[in-house]
């Protein structure tokens, strides 16, 4: 029998994507989908150990106070579960370390990465050793994008892809890693799993084909595991032929390209036992 899948989708504090991943969930085929307000974790009305898929979706935590989700993480790794000795975070490794899947998009992307959850070298998943920040352009971008898929990358979202077609809308989406021995280990071990490009696939540091000058053009970045994934893109905002910008002009498919990354998701955890 196959296992049925149960999601959850953080919200609260500045989040504005959280209906949109829900429902992505939902077309892929999860049996359960809650939308759940980080309160509730704190409060300890809920529990991440009852799911196995956790959605971070992308709006502007905090305001963005102290930079991009910066706040958010500091709630995550300074404030413990009500009536507990126990901080979320360590509620939030013991949901990594029972094999389940994390998913981030634009500021769930940056919640990650300020988390140390990405890339996460050698499962050190604590210790922050990248950046999102400023796009070059100085301003807030919003447009879509092609990225392409790293056919090399354990990420279990990005299977079979190619090349895809997504809308990005961020002010702070600049990948940096730490230093140069952080970039190798990525691209050595395949982490970046998605990368800015143009139509032809071709991996680019142009603007506005690169949107915000990310390093190498990485626009989605997964931990060794390839559990662990968080794009600046938004694939929960394409997830039918009407949510492209042309469908007017242009035959479109049904099925929009966002909605594989949830479909593998769902896939991998019905296959799985945990």
């Amino acid at each position: 029998m196959s296992r049925k899948v149960k999601v959850i989708v953080l919200t609260g504090n500045g989040t504005n994507c959280e209906m949109e991943m829900a429902h992505a969930c939902r077309m892929a085929g999860a049996d359960a989908v809650d939308i759940v307000h980080i309160s509730e974790l704190l409060y300890g009305e809920k529990r991440l150990d009852d799911y196995a898929f956790l959605n971070l979706p992308g709006g502007f935590l905090d305001g963005d106070d102290m930079g991009s989700a910066k706040a958010g993480a500091n709630r995550f790794l300074c404030a413990d579960v009500r009536e507990s000795r126990e901080r979320l975070f360590d509620q939030l490794l013991k949901f990594i370390r029972g094999g389940k899947l994390i998913l981030g998009v634009c500021n769930g992307f940056q919640l990650m990465i300020k988390l140390g959850l990405l890339p996460a070298i050698q499962k050190q998943y604590a210790s922050q050793s990248a950046t999102l920040t400023h796009n070059d352009s100085g301003r807030f971008e919003d447009r879509w994008v092609y990225l392409k898929g790293n056919p090399q990358s354990p990420c279990v979202y990005t299977k079979d892809a190619d090349i895809l077609y997504l809308p990005v809308r961020h002010g702070e989406g600049k990948f940096i890693p730490q230093n140069s021995s952080v970039l190798r280990r990525i691209e050595e071990k395949n982490l970046h799993a998605l990368q800015y490009c143009d139509r032809t696939g071709l991996p680019s540091m142009a603007y506005p084909e690169n949107p915000n000058g990310s390093i190498n053009a990485i626009a989605g970045l997964c931990d060794e595991t390839g559990r662990l994934f968080g794009l600046m893109p938004h694939p929960e905002a394409f997830l039918c032929g009407f949510n492209h910008p042309r469908w007017t002009r242009e035959k479109q498919p049904d099925e929009g390209q966002g909605l594989a990354i949830f479909r593998n998701a769902v896939n991998f955890i019905r296959g799985k036992e945990f």
